[in-house]
């Protein structure tokens, strides 16, 4: 059982540990129980899922992911894993039950409305949607806590996502956007770079494998926030049960992190000290390659993911040439590896209005090249 909040209270230089349950309870009320349960007692502060709304994310032209269990249509995955609002609901009071904070990533206005409805106050964008700017002006009005991963991102991306927050309290994560993400590309002293760029806390969301590395470097670089997956005791057939830790590994995690930042907020060790260890445990070649030069830049196991995991402007429906662009025939959609992407949302807003001069197909993106671009004087 978790320790009461106020006891709590002088562990707060400690980062805040997420344990990102995601989906991986496939829609199972019972087995995201055990989860949150196994999450708590692992030492996670945060339990945190996803409310999927398949439609906000992906059309259904999006085709199939390969998984070490096999090829499987993404789209009809997220529609499985659809749940109501009591289901979220079920989870929220869990959490309160076990005390353990509950996070929620939203993906659109839907599944906002309806963590809103549950009275929550701090929400998750996960890296795909940092370019998703209706949804962070959204969560802005409300002058919501959001935590902001900036996965498959460039500076430049992440400077336009911070400046559409102007009342909400915003945390960023570093992460990279591979599944899994290897180690040596995490670079992660780029926490250092975003927190003093930026001025608001960061921290990292890791995808790789190991339960130490990542999370204790990150501790030493003065990470606010540590998300990482769990999984079952078992992995099963979740969607990142391949990259999430099991309850042992998350405890083995959560124990390293504290136990780092308790001895270097006593003045028991240095960050110097920190880092040999480390060094002296992963090889001094690798510690070093992990931590990186600090400048923000894709990762090469990312790199190919860029505009294609990020939401861009897409067809709902097939599109013939001489229709109208508006927001009802269109939508900022993930690519993913099927489909072509489309203009970024950023300037989806100037193509409203605008007139296709050649077919798309539903579920494409929609590129300069379909368009001539609508003017009152024409």
């Amino acid at each position: 059982m978790k320790p009461q909040k106020h006891v709590r209270d002088k562990f707060s230089h400690r980062p805040e540990i997420v344990a990102e349950i995601g989906t991986a309870h496939g829609g199972d009320l019972d087995k995201a129980r055990d989860l949150i349960a196994a999450a708590a007692n692992a030492g996670a502060d945060t339990a945190k899922f996803q409310w999927v709304i398949a439609d906000e994310i992906l059309h259904s032209a999006v085709g199939k992911v390969e998984l070490p269990s096999g090829s499987i249509p993404l789209y009809e995955r997220f529609r499985e894993l659809e749940r109501d609002t009591q289901f979220y609901a079920a989870l929220r009071t869990y959490c309160e039950e076990l005390d353990i904070g509950f996070l929620c990533t939203a993906f659109g206005s839907r599944s906002v409305a309806g963590l809103m409805e549950l009275g929550v106050r701090r929400f998750k964008v996960a890296s795909p949607e940092l370019n998703h700017l209706p949804l962070l002006h959204q969560l802005d009005r409300r002058k919501h806590r959001v935590i902001l991963s900036t996965g498959v991102s460039l500076l430049a991306d992440i400077e336009r996502s911070v400046s559409s927050f102007a009342k909400a309290e915003l945390t960023l994560l570093h992460c990279i956007t591979a599944y899994p993400a290897p180690e040596v590309e995490y670079n992660i002293s780029v926490i250092r770079g975003l927190s003093a760029v930026f001025g608001v806390p960061v921290g990292v969301s890791d995808h790789s494998l190991d339960p130490v590395l990542v999370p204790t470097l990150a501790t030493i670089m003065g990470a606010r926030v540590i998300e990482k997956h769990i999984r079952p005791a078992l992995a099963g057939d979740g969607l990142d049960d391949p990259i999430a830790l099991s309850p042992r590994d998350f405890a083995r995690m959560c124990a390293r992190v504290h136990t780092t930042s308790d001895r270097l907020a006593t003045a028991v060790s240095t960050i110097d000290a920190e880092i040999d260890a480390l060094k002296q445990e992963f090889g001094r070649e690798r510690v070093k390659e992990v931590i990186g030069n600090g400048v923000k830049s894709l990762a090469p196991s990312e790199a190919k993911n860029y505009g294609r995991s990020n939401r861009s402007l897409h067809a709902c429906v097939e599109l013939a040439a001489g229709t109208t662009l508006t927001r009802e025939n269109t939508a900022l959609l993930r690519t993913e590896h099927f489909l072509r992407p489309g203009m970024p949302p950023h300037q989806a807003e100037q193509l409203y209005g605008a007139v296709l001069i050649r077919k798309v197909p539903a579920g494409e993106g929609i590129t300069c090249e379909d368009l001539v671009k609508y003017s009152a004087e024409s």
